[in-house]
């Protein structure tokens, strides 16, 4: 009897505890691969420094970028009750989305003025955004009804504005990358602040 209740539960929702550790551990490592990629000026002077001047720049944009992410992911972990097997392939998903954003912040520090590395910066972004939107569901659905989640995240404005602005980024990076990049920033200002009913 023991037995069958036992093989009877194996899709039980679970804490939200070791997932979220985990995901920490794992945005941790990308931030500090992303710093390692960081170079020092060639020389002492302003001049060496704004040679540097746009690496810095994706560099804070991309490290701005993970730290919005961890900081609304624990928000959002920390407001749910329990998870099960699909959050923790949403979860997943956007970790492995996340995990690029080094290669690719290294890449754009080298060609910040070329098309393709500023739109795949984008298509990564928005695919990041989307896996995100797609946890939350997930979360959702596995939490109980009513949840301060559900309540939360509401209509969720900020994630369509931000599919629209990471959208429009990829395109204009063919017409000017500094648009891209521009539309880009503006998400990182629109989520900066988390959603204080998640807090």
């Amino acid at each position: 009897m023991i037995r069958r209740r036992v093989a009877a539960e194996p899709h039980q929702e679970i804490g939200t505890g070791r997932l979220e550790a985990f995901s920490d551990g794992i945005l941790a490592v990308l931030i500090t691969i992303t710093a390692f990629e960081l170079r020092s000026p060639d020389g002492p002077g302003f001049h060496a420094l704004g040679q540097r001047l746009p690496e810095v720049l994706v560099y804070i944009l991309s490290f701005t970028f993970l730290g919005i992410y961890w900081n609304n992911h624990h928000h959002l972990l920390r407001a749910a009750t329990r998870i099960n097997a699909t959050v923790m392939w949403a979860n997943l998903l956007l970790l492995f989305w996340l995990s690029l954003i080094p290669v690719l912040t290294e890449w754009v520090a080298r060609y910040y003025r070329s098309s393709w590395p500023a739109a795949s910066y984008g298509i990564v972004a928005l695919a990041s955004a989307i896996s995100f939107i797609a946890l939350m569901r997930a979360i959702i659905r596995a939490d109980v009804p009513n949840s301060l989640v559900a309540r939360a995240i509401g209509d969720d404005r900020k994630g369509k504005v931000s599919i629209v602005l990471y959208s429009a980024g990829v395109g204009f990076a063919f017409v000017s990358p500094w648009i891209a990049y521009g539309c880009y920033a503006s998400v990182s200002i629109l989520w900066f602040v988390p959603d204080r009913r998640l807090a």
